[in-house]
């Protein structure tokens, strides 16, 4: 028996639908039913084009339409499998950390770098502080349900900053509230980016894949900037919701 899923797939050469759309439909049904679950492996194009006497093209078309559409994921050396469920994180002044829990995911940091450095310029600019004052860059890896999700760049001035131990055990703005730091308001930009070679690395993803980017300068009540955070994420495990309202 094979360690892959052979889909179902009877194949109309007389209907006017296109032959990788009659592929790609029932896999699609069994993923959106369940049957499919999450991580399954699929058979590749070459066994499928050969099972159902189909061109390989034909084959591979239907299976590029369901990564397409974040149905399936390809991974060198995995093979194409069932996409996991993705978090859907609203656009709100809220914690990725706290996000995940609240949509049922176990999430889980792992911190990568705790750098202590004088802020150059450009960091002085960014946090409004003079340069020379002390600031910490920390970098994070962050998972849900064990598979990493993001990687997590955030600059804070020193006097501010919680400890490497806390960040590894709870979201940053968890460690704000707790030493009595509270996020008034924040600015937030959303684009999308090539993985590099260590962004690729850590969140299994091919070099050059799609990044999705998120940069937010946080404040306080008081208009004091508490952090500056650039992240970027999976965009196959993580997208971000907005709700728009007509200008009146």
């Amino acid at each position: 028996m094979s360690d892959y899923y052979e889909p179902t797939i009877v194949i109309d050469r007389d209907s006017d639908e296109p032959l990788y759309k009659q592929i790609a439909e029932p896999i699609e049904q069994a993923i959106v039913s369940g049957e499919l679950p999450s991580g399954a492996r699929i058979e590749d194009e070459i066994s499928m084009a050969q099972r159902l006497d189909v061109s390989r093209p034909t084959a591979r078309r239907a299976m590029q339409e369901l990564v397409n559409r974040g149905l399936l994921t390809r991974r060198r050396g995995v093979g194409t499998t069932v996409t996991p469920p993705q978090v859907h994180r609203p656009i709100e002044l809220t914690s990725l950390y706290d996000d995940l829990a609240r949509e049922g995911f176990t999430p889980s940091t792992k911190v990568l770098s705790y750098e202590v450095h004088e802020a150059d310029e450009d960091e002085a600019d960014l946090l409004a502080i003079e340069a020379g004052r002390g600031v910490v860059r920390i970098v994070r890896l962050r998972s849900a349900d064990n598979r990493p999700l993001a990687v997590l760049t955030n600059l804070i001035p020193i006097e501010l900053a919680p400890s490497w131990t806390d960040l590894n055990e709870h979201g940053l703005y968890k460690c704000f509230n707790d030493a009595g730091i509270h996020i008034a308001t924040a600015k937030q930009v959303i684009g999308a980016r090539a993985a590099t070679a260590e962004e690729g690395e850590l969140l299994s993803e091919e070099v050059g894949a799609p990044l999705l980017t998120m940069s937010r300068k946080a404040y306080d009540s008081a208009g004091r900037v508490v952090e500056y955070g650039t992240h970027v994420y999976r965009p196959t495990l993580y997208s971000f919701d907005l709700t728009l309202v007509a200008r009146q």
